[in-house]
């Protein structure tokens, strides 16, 4: 029987849940419903069993620094996510994507070796359990505008308001 611990943090964008195993997260997103995010899990990942605590250690300290602007804080958090090698690959590329900068799901898919899959690379961000640590607020489409978000475009706007804002000061 496989065991995760969950927790909910008060962020400034609203109520932040992550489910971690062995200081890895399995799934995180805006809901308080753990249950909800289980669901997201791969089947050969899931946990057979939820526990609440108050503070994930690490893990909570690192969303609480990203909240106060230092949006490198959640980079080093592991992250584990299964699916078919282009999805997890390109999981792995987003990532690596500068906090304040955005990528449309075309060049998404280029820096994940497929350059013509952008639809995959839409279907990448619908099916990130992960989401902030995996952070698919920092791709739109070709047009400049947002695209989906699994938690809404308001939010979207949000994370990628606090990230300019807070890239912006760092590089100056």
């Amino acid at each position: 029987m496989t065991t995760a611990h969950w927790s909910t943090t008060t962020l400034n964008t609203g109520a932040f849940t992550t489910i971690v195993r062995a200081g890895t997260v399995l799934a995180s997103g805006w809901t308080e419903d753990p249950e909800y995010l289980l669901a997201l899990i791969n089947s050969e990942l899931r946990p057979d069993e939820l526990l609440r605590v108050d503070d994930l250690g690490v893990v909570t300290t690192a969303l609480l620094r990203y909240d106060e602007g230092d949006l490198a804080a959640i980079d080093e958090i592991p992250v584990r996510q299964l699916s078919g090698p282009f999805v997890t690959h390109a999981w792995d590329v987003l990532r690596k994507v500068t906090p304040g900068a955005q990528v449309t799901y075309a060049e998404l898919a280029e820096r994940a070796g497929k350059g013509s899959a952008h639809r995959a690379a839409a279907a990448t961000c619908a099916r990130n359990a992960a989401a902030l640590f995996v952070p698919c607020h920092r791709v739109q489409r070709r047009d400049g505008s947002l695209g989906g978000f699994r938690y809404g475009l308001e939010r979207k706007a949000e994370l990628i308001a606090h990230e300019a804002k807070y890239a912006k000061a760092a590089a100056a």
